[in-house]
């Protein structure tokens, strides 16, 4: 007996249709974190009154959220929604400590346009790239001096905050929280 070919034909639509929903789906979920990652516009780096990060290797420039408390978590998500966070109880630029500064690499990719990522491409820096800070009308530059992955909870990076460094962190891989990716930048003298 042979199949009507209405019948047929009824099928390949259907089956086509919902082909190209579930491409549109991954579509609008994958997008945004593909953009991310591409290479886009070149940033410019100026002073502002605002306290921001940029950095031009990987074409990042974020607003920094002042005095967040690393250790309350409801604290420290809000934050993140909104910028990179400057750990409370370290210095600022232009100060004789450390900075800490942490944010986002990556979040799930339906939830990736809603979340800020500005270290997403993190770990593509490499010794001697330069990290500028604003905050005042001042810009400060810092060089890359190291570059390390280490346990979640491990702080000993943090033990003396006296040293004058910059300390960037972020979760690694990108997709997950098994480690911490540090990036440690030394201020650039002037002369």
């Amino acid at each position: 007996m042979h199949q009507p070919k209405k019948h047929f034909k009824i099928h390949t639509l259907i089956s086509y249709t919902l082909m190209i929903i579930g491409l549109g789906i991954l579509i609008f979920i994958y997008a945004p974190y593909i953009k991310l990652i591409l290479p886009s516009e070149k940033i410019l780096i100026k002073s502002t009154k605002e306290f921001t990060i940029t950095i031009p290797a990987i074409n990042a420039q974020s607003l920094v959220i002042e005095n967040v408390d690393p250790w309350n978590k409801k604290n420290y998500q809000g934050a993140l929604q909104k910028g990179v966070a400057q750990a409370k109880g370290t210095s600022f630029p232009g100060g004789n400590g450390t900075i800490f500064l942490f944010a986002h690499s990556s979040d799930a990719p339906w939830r990736i346009t809603r979340t800020n990522t500005p270290f997403i491409k993190l770990p593509l820096l490499e010794n001697g790239d330069s990290i500028f800070l604003s905050r005042e009308d001042k810009l400060y530059e810092y060089i890359v001096t190291d570059k390390k992955t280490v346990n979640p909870y491990d702080t000993s990076f943090l033990t003396d905050l006296t040293k004058k460094i910059l300390i960037l962190q972020t979760c690694t891989p990108p997709g997950t929280d098994w480690k911490r990716l540090l990036i440690f930048a030394v201020p650039k003298e002037i002369n």
